[in-house]
């Protein structure tokens, strides 16, 4: 273990967080060893993890033969499994949480998808799911959606933990970040204490690539781009987004508002690569790892990211390296015919599309499950 590079993260300021859940890495303590060995500092999850988890294995079979028993439907068969799960998991993280004085060891469990353009929705679903959840060391994982800020601002103003989820462009960042900031104000005006109040803004990668690598491709074929312009763009960008937002990140959590905040206990919103499993086999499989390692961010990583990181991680402080090259990259965009605003807007409203999928399939295999345990009571 002394050489293990997952162990060096934090020497950078960087948290490893396993984008990864289910009942089975619980059971068999492998999420233990994950915390002990490899310094894992957190656990997102979604519904696509859940859907993956349920279906795919026997996991929670006698669990849910167990809720059958009680009456319960599909919906509410779902949220007690992930409930469950999220809470021993939250407890495995407590002794770091606590160690670190709540700056690590978060769980994450998201609101429904269904949620993601209903503000009035979005915050009561988050507030029931916390009070339920009952651990300081959970986050509530609301999309960033127009729609998602508001309720963002209020959960962060009633003191709930809120890892904002599904960002992808750079303005959209900024808003969730003053979203975050208006929250503690609002809170700080009211006298309340604001240095448990955590939040995560999630700033998804590779999907941005995919997108804009598509893009550029079919701007090849009709011959309205030539490829060496292609190449100084294709499979650049999404880095080049993630080191301007951390640019942003600085400049708005240096500012004169923040500190003010700071100055009564306030903690930072940290910026968290998500989507960080390469896609296009031709690419490095720690693409979306090794150029994103700085102070005051987490990488949250599927386990097939982190095994590779273990094995063949190199970690250095990297982040701020290159950042008029993202610039500059950025800035060709348009001279390529490429509206990244219309882009990542495309990305955010396909990404409510990709959770709600897997949470109706969820839902469907667990009405399937129940029918049959009730078939054969």
């Amino acid at each position: 273990m002394k050489g293990n590079p997952l162990l060096k993260l934090e020497d950078y300021g960087q948290g490893i967080w396993l984008d990864f859940l289910r009942r089975g890495i619980l059971e068999s303590g492998e999420l233990r060893r994950l915390i002990d060995e490899d310094g894992l500092s957190g656990v997102t999850s979604n519904p696509a993890i859940f859907e993956k988890a349920i279906n795919e294995t026997g996991d929670y079979d006698d669990a849910i033969a167990g809720l059958v028993r009680s009456g319960k439907n599909a919906v509410d068969l779902y949220e007690e499994l992930a409930v469950e799960d999220i809470q021993r998991t939250a407890d495995l993280f407590r002794s770091l949480y606590d160690r670190t004085e709540g700056r690590a060891g978060f769980v994450s469990l998201e609101v429904s998808p269904r949620l993601a353009h209903d503000t009035a929705g979005t915050a009561a679903e988050a507030r029931r799911l916390w009070e339920t959840l009952d651990r300081p060391n959970v986050l509530i994982k609301i999309p960033g959606t127009r729609e998602g800020l508001p309720a963002i601002r209020q959960m962060i103003s009633e003191g709930i933990n809120i890892n904002v989820t599904l960002l992808f462009g750079l303005s959209r960042y900024q808003e969730v970040a003053q979203a975050y900031i208006d929250g503690l104000t609002e809170r700080a005006s009211k006298g309340l204490p604001l240095r448990q109040v955590k939040s995560v803004a999630s700033f998804f990668l590779s999907r941005i690539d995919i997108l804009t690598d598509s893009l550029l491709e079919q701007k090849i074929t009709k011959g309205s781009l030539t490829d060496d312009h292609a190449a100084a763009l294709r499979g650049q960008v999404a880095i080049a987004s993630a080191k301007l937002a951390y640019q942003i990140y600085k400049d708005v959590f240096s500012g004169d508002r923040f500190r003010a905040l700071a100055a009564q206990g306030a903690c930072s919103q940290q910026v968290l690569w998500a989507s960080t499993s390469a896609k296009n086999p031709a690419d490095n499989d720690l693409k979306y790892v090794e150029p994103l390692i700085g102070p005051e961010t987490v990488n949250t990583v599927p386990l097939e990211t982190l095994n590779a990181y273990r094995d063949h991680g190199d970690p250095a402080p990297r982040l701020e390296e290159g950042v008029d090259e993202a610039r500059r990259v950025l800035d060709r965009l348009p001279e390529a015919g490429i509206d990244l605003a219309a882009v990542t807007q495309q990305l955010e409203d396909e990404g409510v599309e990709k959770f709600i999928k897997p949470f109706d399939m969820l839902l469907e295999r667990l009405r399937e499950k129940l029918a049959a345990v009730e078939n054969k009571l």
